[in-house]
């Protein structure tokens, strides 16, 4: 499960490759029930520092349902606002 936050590689389609369905079992076998969830969003990169860190809160506060601040640290802007429209919808 080492790449459960890496987005696909660039031109492949997360339906075509049958990642929601893969992914879904392996969480449950592997880390189990409650860490199962039923919806998987595929996207084309996730939201980064300039260092390389994983913008984790912004992707929780987006998923909840908050709006939250842009950090003033992030690589692409862009990223956080395309993610914040999946999370949403």
């Amino acid at each position: 499960m080492g790449d459960r936050h890496r987005p696909p590689r660039p031109g492949a389609d997360a339906g075509q490759t049958g990642l929601p369905h893969r992914l879904v079992p392996a969480v449950r076998r592997d880390l189990g029930a409650v860490a199962a969830f039923r919806q998987v969003s595929a996207v084309a990169a996730l939201p980064e520092t300039r260092s390389g860190k994983i913008l984790r809160k912004s992707m929780r506060g987006f998923a909840e349902g908050r709006d939250e601040p842009v950090p003033s640290t992030i690589e692409d802007p862009a990223v956080l606002e395309s993610l914040r429209a999946v999370l949403r919808s």
